[in-house]
């Protein structure tokens, strides 16, 4: 099981949104590429990146510090956020990332989202960001008239590298994940899952690797102390 400490850019700076809102945003640092590398001598491996500004405008905004992170740590980069089209994918993947995570394209076009699984296989993420059981999109500024199970169930059969499922109602509330919703997931779907949203202490990873998640993200705990990185990586080892 992997831990995934998560950096979350707007105005190219490490932010989180208290869940998902804008206007709920608190500020941690100024330097993503000073948080990597924190992350990354801490032990972590893996390292989740999101465009903020690109999930709400539709393209890409922070490009050039998601590529000084790559280029700063031998870590395995996800990066969502205003991914949108095959030229998005394809712009992302040369800029060293490993896989791009797509939400709002993939739920509305999925037809094409499923064309893109087959032309990129194993280096797509879908993200499913759930409000209850039902998916939100374009940087949880919106509802999508989809549904997380109906989707799941389509996801499990495409050649993904992983399924993302948030509950925002958990998300940077520091009050633990969605653990039976994940662990039904896990249950339903052939791909490997991770659950984002609410992850605040070990005994969250505990539980998360006990029903069989793949990984685990972690945000604001991390950059307020509520959980050390090495103790967590420890508890999914």
């Amino acid at each position: 099981m992997d831990v995934i400490p998560a950096i979350d850019l707007r105005d190219g700076k490490c932010v989180r949104l208290i869940q998902g809102q804008y206007d709920r945003q608190i500020t941690y640092r100024d330097d993503p590429v000073a948080q990597a590398r924190e992350f990354h001598r801490a032990g972590a491996r893996r390292l989740h990146v999101v465009d903020l500004d690109g999930a709400r405008l539709g393209h890409g905004v922070n490009a050039d510090a998601v590529r000084a992170i790559v280029e700063a740590v031998d870590m395995t980069v996800e990066l969502g956020g205003g991914i949108r089209s095959e030229e998005d994918i394809r712009l992302v993947l040369d800029m060293g990332v490993h896989y791009a995570i797509l939400g709002s394209a993939a739920i509305r076009r999925w037809e094409w989202f499923t064309e893109m699984t087959h032309k990129y296989e194993g280096r797509l993420i879908l993200g499913l960001d759930a409000r209850g059981a039902k998916l939100s999109v374009e940087g949880w500024t919106a509802q999508s008239g989809r549904g997380l199970w109906d989707l799941a169930a389509q996801a499990g059969r495409l050649a993904l590298a992983a399924l993302i499922y948030t509950d925002i109602s958990k998300d940077g509330m520091l009050a633990g994940p969605n653990v039976e919703r994940t662990r039904q997931l896990v249950e339903q779907v052939r791909v490997p899952v991770i659950c984002a949203g609410g992850v605040t202490e070990v005994d969250d990873i505990v539980r998360l690797k006990e029903i069989g998640v793949a990984g685990a993200i972690i945000g604001r705990a991390l950059y307020e102390g509520r959980i050390d990185l090495e103790s967590a990586l420890a508890a999914a080892r």
